[in-house]
């Protein structure tokens, strides 16, 4: 069983409800939004392990083999893609289903408490297909006149947002989830949504310390051409408006 449309449900309820972001430090520009989600768990009882600065997913539910990605997004401001933190986004992770919610806030509020301006709760596969990957970040030392420089290959990577991906999400409540996904009955279907994996995908990399070119490797997709079919749904009440894919 997913407690992913109850989760959604709480959190568009207390947008109706005014509930707004509380930031407690002006210096915080991660876990403001975490906080308010947080609070929405803590409303539905339901028990989970605290979020990290090193933890993925930022919230993993204790009884249930789910987790939430929290991605606070300033607005205006940059809302086509976000920094992954060296964590591909995937939908499943150490046996967990993964659900990303990205939630939009004013960029400049005139005070510390300001409300979540859109929603999106998306499954992670919507984003990403592959579970496969393990990400790990290496080293090697030997760089430099002297020979002992230690050069990191630490990793990050830039997604596309669901606001990039599917028109219909701006300024809307929505949530996406595979289309063999069950939610609850109450919820409203507001489009169908399909995203076709790639010929190639990119294999290796190599970077040239001389001329700072970056080259990549491709092999075939074994699962090129494969569709994966999302179904969007808005809490009954809310607008029906549709939701599409960006050609």
């Amino acid at each position: 069983m997913s407690n992913v449309s109850t989760v959604f449900k709480e959190c568009v309820h207390a947008i109706q409800r005014g509930k707004l972001i509380v930031q407690e430090d002006r210096r915080d520009k991660e876990f403001h939004f975490q906080n308010w989600f947080k609070r929405r768990l803590e409303m539905l009882g339901l028990n989970f392990d605290s979020p990290g600065r090193n933890s993925y997913p930022d919230f993993r539910l204790v009884k249930f083999a789910e987790g939430f990605e929290l991605k606070g997004l300033a607005y205006l401001g940059r809302e086509a893609d976000y920094d992954c933190n060296s964590q591909v986004p995937s939908g499943e992770h150490n046996g967990r289903q993964v659900y990303y919610v990205f939630g939009r806030y004013p960029a400049e509020p005139e005070e510390n408490r300001y409300p979540v301006l859109d929603l999106v709760v998306s499954h992670g596969s919507f984003l990403n297909a592959d579970n496969n990957y393990v990400h790990k970040n290496k080293s090697f030392r030997g760089f430099g006149s002297y020979g002992d420089l230690l050069v990191r290959d630490r990793k990050m990577y830039v997604a596309p947002t669901p606001f990039a991906l599917a028109e219909g999400t701006a300024h809307y409540r929505t949530l996406i989830v595979p289309a063999s996904h069950e939610v609850d009955t109450d919820l409203i279907e507001v489009g169908t949504l399909t995203r076709r994996e790639v010929d190639e995908v990119v294999v290796a990399y190599s970077f040239d310390l001389r001329t700072n070119e970056m080259q990549t490797e491709h092999v075939p997709n074994p699962s090129a051409g494969q569709e994966h079919v999302f179904k969007a749904y808005r809490v009954a009440g809310d607008p029906p408006d549709n939701v599409a894919m960006r050609s």
